[in-house]
């Protein structure tokens, strides 16, 4: 899965899945099934009823199918029906939520992208921008992000614990799933980039909620606290 990295007004790092290219196809897909429905409602309406609309009529039969994206986009804060079966949203890229403007951007050049190309255009770009844009997330400086929640190895507190493992620190039971959660994606992280010093903290704020003196240097008692919750927690 793509993602790609932006940097909010707090100067905080953010890493975003984009959608890809199936999802949004997928979601468009399910969004032309509703309008279809809509417009199929209608004819039967008005074949049941009769006579022939004039041109007023058929325009106000056409905006729900012409403004159906925008609307759509802004009330139900960057999704359609469709993108909201498929858990994708509409984003800026900074991070923030876009405002109408960024939607009727997207809007104004959806004609160029989608309708008067077939998606073609909207396709070549989203496939081969890097970002998931297509012509009018560029122009309004959106992407469209997937929310469905992946979940690795290292974000898990799941350590393998050796047989015959003998656990020396007991007290590591006054933790929570979730203290271990982010004590191990910490302590991975600061191990990988060597940042022995991120260790050494985490070592004595361990040690200190713990109410032990740890024997061992920090990267290895950190290990063992981790390794010791596994034993405790999954027997």
């Amino acid at each position: 899965m793509d993602n790609f990295q932006i940097q909010t007004a707090q100067n905080v790092s953010i890493n975003q899945n984009i959608a890809n290219y199936f999802e949004r196809a997928a979601a468009w897909f399910i969004d032309i099934l509703i309008l279809a429905a809509y417009l199929f409602i209608v004819l039967i309406i008005i074949s049941t009823v009769g006579g022939n609309p004039g041109f007023a009529v058929w325009s106000i039969i056409s905006l729900p199918l012409l403004l159906y994206h925008l609307v759509m986009e802004i009330t139900m804060n960057g999704q359609s029906i469709g993108k909201s079966a498929m858990k994708i949203r509409v984003v800026c890229l900074d991070g923030s939520e876009p405002k109408a403007s960024h939607y009727l951007i997207r809007w104004c050049l959806r004609l160029i992208d989608i309708s008067v190309t077939s998606g073609s255009l909207g396709s070549i770009f989203i496939l081969l921008g890097g970002k998931g844009q297509r012509l009018g997330d560029l122009a309004a400086k959106t992407t469209v992000i997937t929310e469905k929640k992946t979940v690795d190895f290292t974000q898990t507190i799941l350590m393998e614990v050796p047989e015959n493992y003998v656990p020396k620190y007991p007290q590591v039971t006054i933790f929570s799933d979730e203290d271990m959660r982010q004590t191990k994606a910490i302590y991975l992280k600061a191990k990988n980039s060597r940042e022995y010093h991120i260790i050494n903290k985490l070592q004595q704020r361990l040690a200190e909620k713990m109410d032990v003196q740890p024997e061992e240097q920090s990267i290895q008692f950190v290990k063992r606290v981790l390794t010791d919750y596994n034993f405790y927690t999954q027997r």
